[in-house]
């Protein structure tokens, strides 16, 4: 029988048959002071706990405090855990204890010497449009069959937890940078308060030590703050901080286990960020634990107050200066790209940026690529070396830069055909230079239009770059119509005019032979 149906029996006998206490102690064998307080209460009082001594630890509280305390003045990584202090006690100490009763021991005394106090997270309400978080998360994925580490680039709006995440092979300073160019376009506008930030090297050049909020900032990053015209705050380091930005540190976590399970497996890292923004779509959807409307509902209405982006968006890449070495490369970040070979053995500018490598000499763009995934890679375009190979025909058969076409379907079978029968009829070296000539035509002539001439002269088995550009320029103006005749308003309508004739002028020749 629990103590509360004794209770409800001592007062249904004292309701119902009126004993008395005495009575009722003897009938169920308990101190009259316990009757007193069934007929109180229907509820029993707690039992008390006694206070218990322990009887192996008790002899060395005093040590282990002392070791708690002297943890106050050491870093936090190097304090004693509860297993390390009760390894010192078995070592140091000699006293045969079970760990548990050392972690026991261990939680009390902390709660004792440390202020628990200070740890506590006060609860934040967020306005509309005025606060946004940031981080990098990292995830993994296969791209192009191979297996890559990546970093997804995620900025989270505080009031509705509508974030953007867009993957990157780093997180250097242009993934950062042009991460926030591109979230701040899919948003359609930048938070009118303060982005949040822990201390990432692209933003923080060094933290001030006894400065408080105090930051060292990248110069690229104030430009970038200046640009969109935002506040930046920058979290406590280390777990301290983390808390300050709790909403974009749980949102890393959710996206890749929502999303990024099983391992995603994209061709490229362009189909990657397609599924990825169609993703951030999909979770308009979804409702955040406790609120009782939708992400997408609660970004409705916190969108429109955004502050407008500015005219031109912030330049995110970086410039360098590279020497185009003998092979026409320029070496950015232990990957090669190829530039035009007239540039070898000069320094040009590099523009490196997340995604691209843009290469610019004398103020013109010279060479576009997309940005390697991988390091000691070559990326090299066929056209850039043209020139050389004219000179050097017989090297175009082994080019690294024609294995390369050929696998992005710029090199075509119907190159092929025409390269084969030009050495057929002209020889190896001649009819090299004839595909030569061909493929300079891609410099200013429609590439459709090309692989139309390139099949009539090979049907003509005429081997001549001269013909395919006929044939080119022909099969454009097929596709091409006519440019409309304007005729200006003021002209007024069409009249009819006499057919010409000859008549005058067989009296001008009759007078002057006379």
């Amino acid at each position: 029988m629990s103590r509360v149906e004794q209770f409800e029996n001592i007062r249904r006998d004292r309701r119902d048959n009126e004993m008395s206490i005495r009575q009722l102690a003897q009938k169920y064998k308990v101190h009259r002071r316990t009757i007193r307080q069934a007929l109180a209460d229907a509820v029993p009082p707690p039992r008390k706990v006694p206070a218990r001594v322990a009887p192996v630890l008790g002899a060395h509280v005093a040590t282990v405090r002392g070791w708690l305390v002297a943890d106050k003045e050491v870093p936090r990584r190097q304090r004693h855990t509860a297993r390390r202090v009760w390894q010192r006690l078995v070592e140091e100490e000699g006293v045969d204890v079970a760990e548990s009763s050392v972690r026991t021991l261990v939680a009390e005394l902390r709660r004792d010497i440390f202020d628990q106090s200070l740890d506590v997270k006060v609860p934040q309400t967020h306005a509309p449009a005025e606060e946004a978080e940031v981080d990098f998360g990292e995830f993994n994925a296969l791209i192009g069959g191979v297996w890559l580490k990546l970093w997804m680039f995620i900025l989270r709006l505080s009031h509705s937890g509508k974030a953007v995440h867009i993957a990157y092979a780093n997180q250097a300073q242009e993934s950062f940078l042009d991460g926030h160019v591109q979230a701040f376009d899919r948003l359609g506008g930048v938070p009118t308060g303060m982005i949040r930030y822990d201390n990432l090297t692209p933003a923080v050049v060094r933290v001030l030590l006894g400065r408080g909020r105090g930051r060292d900032e990248n110069p690229r990053f104030i430009g970038l703050r200046s640009h969109y015209g935002f506040d930046s705050f920058f979290c406590q380091p280390g777990i301290e901080g983390a808390h300050e930005k709790g909403g974009v540190e749980g949102e890393v976590g959710r996206f890749r286990r929502r999303h990024l399970v099983p391992v995603p497996e994209f061709a490229s890292l362009a189909e990657l960020n397609a599924f990825m923004a169609a993703a951030d779509a999909g979770d308009d959807d979804r409702k955040i634990t406790g609120r009782i409307e939708t992400v997408g509902a609660a970004a409705a209405r916190e969108l429109p107050g955004l502050r407008g982006l500015p005219d031109d968006a912030f330049d995110a890449t970086q410039t360098l200066s590279c020497r185009v070495d003998a092979r026409a490369r320029v070496c950015v970040r232990q990957s090669y790209y190829s530039v035009p070979a007239r540039y070898a053995g000069r320094r040009v500018q590099v523009r490196l940026g997340a995604t691209a490598v843009t290469a610019v000499a004398e103020g013109a763009v010279i060479a576009v690529h997309t940005r390697s995934l991988h390091k000691y890679t070559e990326d090299l375009v066929l056209d850039h070396y043209l020139e050389v190979l004219s000179r050097k025909p017989g090297a175009l058969a082994g080019a690294t830069a024609l294995t390369k076409a050929r696998r992005a379907g710029a090199f075509t079978e119907a190159h092929q055909r025409f390269w084969d029968g030009a050495r057929r009829q002209l020889g190896d070296a001649a009819g090299t230079r004839a595909l030569i000539g061909v493929l300079l035509l891609n410099r200013s002539l429609p590439v459709g239009d090309i692989a139309t001439g390139i099949t009539v002269a090979t049907g003509l088995g005429r081997f001549d770059a001269d013909l395919v550009a006929v044939e080119a320029r022909r099969a454009g103006q097929a596709t091409t119509p006519p440019p409309a005749v304007v005729v200006p308003a003021h002209a007024g309508p069409a009249r009819d005019r006499p057919v010409p004739g000859l008549g005058a002028y067989d009296e001008l020749v009759g007078v002057v032979g006379a």
